[in-house]
């Protein structure tokens, strides 16, 4: 029998990726602290777990001991991530134990392979085009907590030879179901209004969920012991050039407003005091919109991937699947 573990697995990549990888395992297993939002198929199994304790107990009575040598793949994708959101100090009280509860499980079980998420957070401020060889600045506590995550999971790979990780670090991932950042711009652009902050021409680099998944079942299937690589749509564009594709996608014109820092952050702080903390306006959230993210992902343009999205086909993809976001 065949396994796949995803810790983090009821949330959005790990919904998306049971899906896409189903009929590669014989039952998969979602481990994570919410409930699934859908029914599950035969051969799905929900089990409550928090990564900030150890997992080995939490997973033993759902598993058994059929599962020694039959967990073929763990993913981990629990993390606190959102910035802002968190305290500094609860990035590192999730992300850390979670990579040492996660390699444990790996060890104690006999898996033989990890997928990891990481974060393009890892390299902190990517001002110019900046691919897997770029030095590590993290300056957030996500960031800092993700790049020792993956020492704590490279640690567990050099510990025995048969042992393979692949560490991804995507983008801010976009796709049908996520009313993130993208679907706040197309809705923005749809209004006929979009103010963003700052430089108009940086560059922001954003992972379409469709095409992570290829990365994904593209880095399976190769032999490689340590794999390290960026995901987002390539190539990365200008912040106006996505606005300009949302444009064409919806057959619209929209008044674009570049709005200065000086001002924002501080209308932001007013805010932030007028709602009690309360609103989605924060200065943090405003800087990170200003900041830009240039990420080249180097690793797969090397190895032969072939991306079949860029940002403009991927909007036409994501409409087909759930026009109803639009």
């Amino acid at each position: 029998m065949k396994i796949a573990v995803i810790f983090g697995g009821t949330g959005y990549i790990g919904m998306w990726t049971w899906k896409r990888l189903r009929a590669r395992f014989d039952r998969i297993i979602l481990a994570d602290v919410h409930e699934p939002s859908e029914p599950l198929p035969d051969g799905v199994l929900f089990t409550a777990c928090d990564v900030r304790q150890p997992v080995i107990p939490q997973l033993e009575t759902t598993l058994g001991g059929e599962a020694f040598d039959s967990i073929e793949w763990v993913f981990h994708y629990s993390a606190v991530h959102r910035e802002p959101g968190h305290a500094f100090e609860e990035y590192f009280d999730t992300n850390l134990p979670g990579a040492e509860h996660v390699t444990a499980f790996a060890e104690h079980y006999r898996v033989p392979h990890i997928f990891f998420t990481a974060s393009i957070a890892v390299y902190g401020p990517t001002r110019t085009a900046t691919d897997e060889s770029a030095p590590k600045y993290p300056n957030s506590g996500y960031g800092i907590s993700k790049l020792a995550a993956e020492l704590i999971h490279e640690r567990w790979a050099m510990g025995a030879p048969e042992r393979r990780l692949i560490t991804c670090r995507p983008g801010v991932v976009y796709g049908p179901g996520d009313p993130g950042n993208i679907l706040r711009m197309i809705q923005a652009v749809k209004k006929g209004i979009f103010a963003f902050p700052g430089n108009p021409n940086i560059y922001k680099s954003y992972a379409y969920i469709e095409g992570l998944l290829d990365s994904i079942e593209f880095t399976m299937d190769r032999e490689e012991k340590i794999i390290r690589y960026n995901y987002v749509e390539h190539p990365t564009e200008p912040l106006c050039n996505l606005v300009k594709h949302i444009e064409a996608f919806l057959g619209k014109r929209s008044r674009t407003i570049p709005l200065p820092l000086w001002a924002l952050v501080p209308a932001a702080h007013v805010v932030q005091w007028l709602t009690g903390a309360k609103s989605s306006i924060h200065p943090k959230r405003v800087r990170k919109a200003a900041m830009p993210t240039h990420i080249v992902p180097q690793w797969l343009i090397d190895h032969g991937f072939t991306f079949k999205y860029d940002f403009a086909t991927s909007l036409k993809d994501w409409k087909a699947k759930r026009p109803e976001d639009f």
